[in-house]
């Protein structure tokens, strides 16, 4: 009986701590969610996503970039995903998601994998984007960080908030800095966040403005990138964020540093004191390169989250239930 009362006490005391453990966080949100309700999820979406890397390294950046975008319009909503109806004023029409964004087929396979495995719609589609941002990250050799869970799937989206808020690729940084600003970000936010295109690929249709109208560009840089970007002609002609752009590493930085930033946002950061000094530290600090960046994304990933009965959790994330 002395053993029995033993038993029990300890059964009682790993529940409580088990529970203590995936208490949600203030906003909600928590990185256990799923381990009771499908604990298969997140290796599921780890699989997939490494498997889409392999075959395209490319789409890493890609799949990265869907989850900034879709955090900026109204929150970590799943918004981004949704395609156009007659109610439904996509995001993926805006004008920096239009011949642009992409990934898209990747988070269905995602979707219906981790729904297999779950035995139906357990996992929000905006929650499959904050994962596959991470594991993203992690499968070109950047950061692992705890990625809160809870999120549920917006049932409208927007085009018009799409344009106005998601950050320009021509914005200096007083404009950057008050965008983030508007996010509940701070600089060291804006500075490890942008560290995000030390992987993939920009459209000289985005970068065009800098090479031939910038001062502060390195000249041969500039002459290289004109070659297979013109002033007119060639707009979806790819040039790489920074000279590795498959592996998640601290370049990025150095380049600002020498004028060899792709973006005129990106070289932006380069020109303020405070945002300046994280540049030069992050440039041979890859470890607090790293922590601050998971830091930021997991800040980023807390903007205006839809939780317990707001929104849905979409069978389908191309359109609402």
């Amino acid at each position: 009986m002395a053993f029995l009362n033993l038993f029990q006490v300890l059964l009682l005391l790993s529940l409580a701590a088990s529970a203590l453990s995936t208490r949600p966080y203030k906003n909600g949100l928590t990185p256990y969610f799923y381990d009771f309700v499908c604990p298969q999820a997140l290796p599921t979406i780890k699989r997939v996503v490494e498997a889409a890397v392999q075959k395209e390294q490319r789409m890493g950046a890609s799949l990265l970039r869907l989850h900034f975008h879709d955090c900026f319009v109204n929150g970590c909503d799943g918004s981004i995903l949704l395609d156009p109806t007659p109610t439904i004023d996509s995001e993926k029409r805006a004008g920096p998601n239009s011949n642009s964004a992409r990934g898209f087929e990747v988070i269905d396979q995602i979707k219906a994998e981790v729904d297999r495995v779950c035995g139906g719609p357990v996992v929000s589609c905006a929650d499959i984007l904050a994962v596959t941002a991470r594991d993203s990250v992690v499968a070109l050799g950047g950061p692992w960080w705890k990625v809160r869970l809870g999120r549920r799937d917006s049932t409208t989206a927007s085009r018009t908030t799409a344009n106005l808020v998601i950050p320009a690729p021509n914005m200096d940084l007083p404009a950057l800095i008050n965008n983030f600003k508007r996010q509940g970000l701070k600089v060291k936010d804006l500075v490890a966040l942008s560290g995000a295109h030390t992987i993939g690929f920009a459209q000289c249709r985005i970068y065009r403005d800098r090479i031939y109208n910038d001062s502060n560009i390195d000249h041969a840089f500039a002459k290289n990138l004109r070659y297979s970007c013109p002033r007119t002609g060639s707009d979806t002609n790819l040039a790489s964020l920074d000279p590795t752009p498959a592996h998640f590493d601290t370049l990025y930085y150095n380049n600002l540093l020498t004028q060899k930033g792709l973006l005129h946002s990106d070289e932006a950061l380069s020109t303020g004191e405070d945002a300046l000094e994280l540049v030069k530290r992050y440039s041979y600090n890859y470890e607090a390169f790293w922590e601050d960046f998971a830091k930021s994304m997991v800040r980023m990933g807390n903007i205006k989250p839809l939780i317990g009965n707001q929104g849905q959790i979409r069978s389908n994330c191309r359109r609402v239930n």
